[in-house]
């Protein structure tokens, strides 16, 4: 009688999704700690929790609002009739370095802002051994234990803005998606850039790609983020320009953009290397999912979500955008 107690103690308490942001936080630590991130959840990544299927990671913009996109993500959970079965997480890239200047508990990591640099795997500014990829890395480990989802069947790592960013390379970069036994996709939402494979850029048309033919007075274009060149230092320094481009084109990729995200709003990348891209979010992604499509074999998708501009909120609970973020075929 005292085991079947507990066993119904312990199933309450992870039968209902935490949905009250000030209470669903929890610690990430690296290596053993005390090296720590937050996230938002809906369920504790520790314990067992057979009733999940499906989880979804969102990876918040510029603000480094983590709080405000876990309620974007919880919004759209429950028009995806998705709150029961799937874990909402929405990690927090804290930064208090560069221009960036949030409030740190205790051994919280400080993701370098220095560059945007978290959106592209760089190195904490007070863990030189640990870079922002990591912080995704070390969630989708902990995801993928049988012991504590037995019964997960798909992973979504999901990103809008800045944090589509973030995606774009962090499916590119990542080491773990092989290994984990869950089949992981990846959301890239309204980005202002993309990491190009190699030196050509759209054509104005975007239908073409060609040799970029301004790299005198645009030096940059091609360096990381938006092209493989310089990659000093961060997670992807020790991989090859190959081994990217392959694994890149190997991972499902799904491209979200807003019909009307055409307007140099909410932090628009305006710099010669990201109009090199293209004039506006939308071009933008329309051209980088034909280019990677057509040029490296890839089989990535693209949606165009009608009525969006350049907002989370939009993007994620539109009627598109509730497959993709909540596959279906997972039970």
């Amino acid at each position: 009688m005292k085991l079947a107690s507990l066993f119904l103690l312990s199933a309450a308490a992870w039968a209902a999704p935490c949905i009250t942001v000030a209470n669903c936080t929890e610690w990430v630590t690296f290596a053993g700690g005390p090296a720590r991130s937050m996230i938002y959840r809906t369920y504790p990544l520790d314990g067992v929790n057979p009733q999940i299927t499906r989880a979804l990671v969102v990876i918040h913009g510029a603000g480094r609002d983590a709080d405000n996109y876990f309620r974007t993500a919880l919004a759209a959970a429950f028009l995806g009739g998705a709150l029961d079965d799937t874990i909402v997480i929405a990690p927090r890239l804290a930064s208090n370095a560069g221009s960036c200047h949030d409030q740190l508990a205790p051994h919280e990591v400080s993701w370098s802002c220095a560059g945007d640099s978290w959106r592209s795997g760089g190195t904490a500014t007070n863990q030189e051994k640990l870079t922002s990829f990591d912080f995704t890395d070390e969630i989708l480990r902990r995801l993928a234990r049988k012991d504590a989802f037995p019964n997960l069947k798909a992973i979504v790592v999901s990103g809008h803005s800045a944090g589509g960013q973030y995606v774009d390379r962090y499916a590119m970069a990542n080491t773990v998606h092989d290994s984990l036994g869950v089949p992981v996709t990846y959301v890239v939402s309204n980005p202002s850039s993309y990491a190009y494979l190699d030196n050509t850029r759209p054509t104005a048309d975007s239908l073409d790609f060609r040799a970029f033919t301004d790299g005198r007075n645009c030096t940059t274009f091609n360096q990381w983020p938006y092209g493989l060149e310089h990659r000093a230092g961060g997670y992807t320094a020790g991989q090859t320009d190959d081994q990217l481009r392959k694994q890149l084109a190997a991972r499902p990729v799904t491209y979200l953009v807003g019909e009307i995200d055409i307007l140099p709003l909410g932090g628009f990348d305006a710099s010669c290397p990201a109009m090199a891209q293209g004039p506006t979010r939308l071009a933008r992604g329309q051209a980088f999912s034909r280019y990677v499509n057509q040029k490296f074999g890839a089989k990535h998708s693209l949606t165009v979500v009608q009525l969006c501009g350049h907002n989370a909120r939009c993007m994620f609970t539109a009627e598109p955008a509730l497959p993709i973020l909540f596959p279906k075929d997972v039970h």
